[in-house]
């Protein structure tokens, strides 16, 4: 996500510092626990602390508290972090290992236990704790919990998917989707509102979890809402651990991990902003080697996030692929570890049409994913928007603010060289593997810009709707994240920002809807006949306590690739 220099954020549109890059490296994972068969409970004895699905227990052992995550038919990921004395805080490299105890249940009492096992953790892996859960049976919710140095975690929720073939049992997978969560930039109210639904299967979060920007570097309108831990920008390992470690001390983030499991990818501030293969705009010499960076953000990625690491073993690679049954089909995408430096936006190209968004090796993954593919839905976790944007002439602070969120320069190159408007021959690559599949069910979900888009995503953008449509992509708002009315210092609903989504739909008529102003999340929900959309605002990042409301809502029939409106989920 392109965003402007730590020094220049606060002030609006400012223009990018351009920092050198220096050269690439390579992926590093954490270890991970096995589960085991129970018979009686395995930590019978120990008193339960009886809470539901929750926050973490405070100062206690398991104060960032519990999470799951990459469901299967099968299996789950399931996920928490031990403090087993207080100087062994995130980061510190100290502390003893520990035997960390965990049971599954059909029960939130744990009267009927089906899992159970324990998995010692120490220092080297920052004292989190991961294991695969395999055993379980599909389609089916269960809790967890975990015991060590004589505590109990707050217990989780987490479910299965259906079986491989199957529908659900519900006739639906319905999803939270979420992007961009700024610490500095407001409260993420947002999560909370997601847990109180009680609806969702999972939680679909596409990249920018954490930002890696020191204090008051990148803070909202109304300055730091609170403030960044370690004060600099990190760059260590040390330093992304406790970054990682105080996003999952929010009580929000907390408990919505807690409630139900999630589907993660990383975009660019998991690292540093603008971030490809050998370097990234935010990175200077004077922070040291950018492999070593890459490598100490990847694996304090692994350590934190309940990502299954299967596909580590082949290479180090974060893309994969989950089913929901029969039903929906998702790619998750890396679109930064491979990429190839993208042309510069104040160069005066538009298109490179000899880069790489994916690398070779996982363009060819997805291609075959989406050629084989037999569910009703072909998904897509895609960090940076799809769909080609064209700018129109707009009111000068307006264009700042949007080739400041799309990374475009203000004398009018049309094309975003951070997002796939600067791959664009790899895009046509992509939507000819579509075309060729002869599927009609691909939807695009995406994070990256803060804003919330509706889009039907064309084979030819000047030639919409002739040349036909090959997929819909529904961009979600951020959690946080600085959009327009933030940028240009102006109330949300601003007659410029409503001048701007107008004109952006105008030129780009294959844009069906857009917002520029509102912070918030996105609602997906798959049947066989559809997929639907709603999106949701919330009243004030700055607010821990605030408010959400219906924006849009948007529907794809299976079989058309359009959109048309609709009205929200039941």
């Amino acid at each position: 996500m392109t965003v402007s220099s730590s020094r220049e954020s606060t002030r609006g549109a400012a223009g990018l510092d351009r920092r050198s890059v220096l050269r690439g490296g390579t992926l590093a994972g954490a270890a991970v626990g096995t589960s085991a068969l129970v018979g009686p409970s395995a930590i019978a004895g120990a008193a339960a602390d009886g809470d539901d699905a929750g926050g973490g227990d405070g100062g206690g052992v398991f104060r960032h508290g519990v999470a799951s995550g990459d469901p299967m038919a099968d299996r789950v990921m399931l996920w928490t972090r031990v403090t087993p004395s207080p100087d062994a805080a995130p980061g510190s490299g100290l502390g003893a290992p520990v035997v960390v105890s965990w049971e599954v249940s059909l029960d939130p009492g744990f009267t009927r236990i089906v899992r159970s096992g324990s998995i010692v953790t120490d220092a080297g892996r920052d004292h989190t704790v991961k294991l695969d859960c395999t055993g379980l049976a599909p389609d089916r919710w269960y809790h967890y919990r975990f015991r060590a140095l004589g505590q109990t975690s707050h217990s989780g929720r987490t479910r299965t998917a259906p079986a491989d073939g199957a529908l659900p049992a519900t006739g639906r997978w319905r999803i939270g989707v979420v992007s961009c969560s700024n610490w500095e930039a407001g409260f993420f109210s947002g999560y909370r509102h997601l847990e109180a639904r009680g609806d969702l299967d999972a939680i679909v979060e596409l990249g920018d979890y954490i930002y890696e920007y020191g204090r008051g570097e990148y803070a909202g309108k109304f300055g730091a809402v609170r403030p960044h831990d370690p004060p600099h920008d990190i760059v260590t390992l040390a330093d992304y651990r406790i970054r990682l470690a105080q996003y999952r001390t929010d009580p929000d983030l907390q408990s919505l991990h807690a409630h139900v499991p999630w589907i993660c990818t990383w975009d660019d501030h998991e690292l540093a902003n603008d971030s490809w293969s050998h370097g990234a705009e935010n990175h200077e010499p004077h922070q040291g080697s950018f492999p070593d960076r890459k490598a100490a953000s990847a694996q304090a990625y692994f350590e934190w996030m309940p990502v299954r690491p299967e596909s580590l073993r082949d290479g180090g690679h974060l893309y994969r692929r989950l089913r929901w049954g029969s039903l929906a089909e998702i790619s998750m995408l890396d679109l930064r570890s491979y990429r190839t430096e993208g042309p510069d936006r104040f160069d005066g190209h538009a298109i490179d049409v000899t880069g790489t968004m994916t690398g070779a090796e996982q363009f060819d993954w997805l291609a075959r994913g989406l050629r084989s593919s037999t569910a009703h839905w072909n998904v897509v976790g895609n960090s940076v928007m799809l769909t080609p944007v064209l700018l129109p002439p707009l009111d000068p602070r307006t264009t700042a603010a949007l080739t400041e969120l799309l990374g475009v320069p203000r004398e009018g190159i049309t094309y975003n060289p951070d997002q796939w408007d600067g791959y664009a021959g790899e895009r046509r690559r992509l939507m000819e593997v579509i075309r060729a599949a002869g599927t009609r069910n691909t939807v695009f979900l995406t994070g990256d810009i803060h804003t919330s888009w509706a889009n039907e995503v064309p084979f030819e953008a000047a030639d919409y709707p002739g040349a036909g449509v090959g997929a819909v992509e529904f961009v979600t708002p951020s959690i946080t994240s600085n959009n327009i009315d933030d940028m240009v210092g102006l109330p949300e609903g601003n007659a410029l920002s409503q001048t701007a989504q107008g004109a952006l739909g105008q030129v780009n008529r294959h844009v069906r809807w857009v917002d520029l102003d509102r912070h918030g999340f996105t609602v997906v929900e798959f049947t066989t006949e559809y997929a639907h959309a709603d999106y949701w605002a919330i009243v004030a990042r700055e607010d821990p306590n605030s408010g959400a409301y219906p924006m849009a809502s948007w529907r794809t029939r299976r079989g058309t690739d359009r959109l048309e409106p609709a009205g929200p989920l039941p």
